[in-house]
């Protein structure tokens, strides 16, 4: 059984030598934050063990330095596939038309947005975002129809063919 009474007391003494102690192992503030973190999440899940353990602290920095490794070596396999590979392309600038409906769509009620979402990004029938959503068909119809109707107006000088070339009825 877990004392959070003892673990808090146990936190409360070593989190910031511990803190101190992963950053100067992985030579970044917020990559030790993640240390020490999973670190203290680790440890508390296993806090029943752990706090009979006759050096608590070592164990946990013994998983802040594995954890270090561990993430040193996922970081430098990145860089040898980057090597061989090239860095990725730079993702181009979003399009005016794109940036005008992210804005429209935040406009919206989130079960509009959802139905027109699932509609025009998944190509799914009224029936499917009923299923979906848990609500029944002719709410599902409202929800995407009255998005559509919504974005027409906040978008009216955008094609609205656009917007109705995968309508259903």
């Amino acid at each position: 059984m877990r004392d959070a009474q003892s673990f808090d007391e146990f936190y409360r003494c070593t989190a910031r030598r511990t803190m101190r102690y992963a950053y100067a192992v992985a030579g970044d503030h917020t990559e030790a934050q993640d240390l020490v973190q999973e670190a203290f999440t680790r440890a508390w899940r296993q806090w029943g063990r752990l706090s009979e353990h006759p050096a608590p602290e070592a164990w946990l920095r013994l998983v802040v330095a594995r954890l270090a490794t561990d993430r040193w070596r996922r970081l430098h396999r990145w860089r040898s596939v980057l090597s061989r590979t090239g860095s990725p392309p730079d993702a181009p600038p979003p399009s005016e038309d794109g940036v005008l409906l992210v804005r429209a769509l935040r406009q919206l009620p989130p079960t509009h947005r959802q139905a027109l979402a699932l509609h025009y990004l998944f190509d799914m029938s009224v029936e499917e975002i009923a299923r979906e959503t848990g609500v029944p068909v002719g709410t599902g119809k409202s929800w995407l129809s009255r998005g559509r109707s919504r974005l027409a107006a906040l978008l009216p000088d955008l094609a609205v063919e656009k917007l109705e070339a995968n309508d259903v009825s």
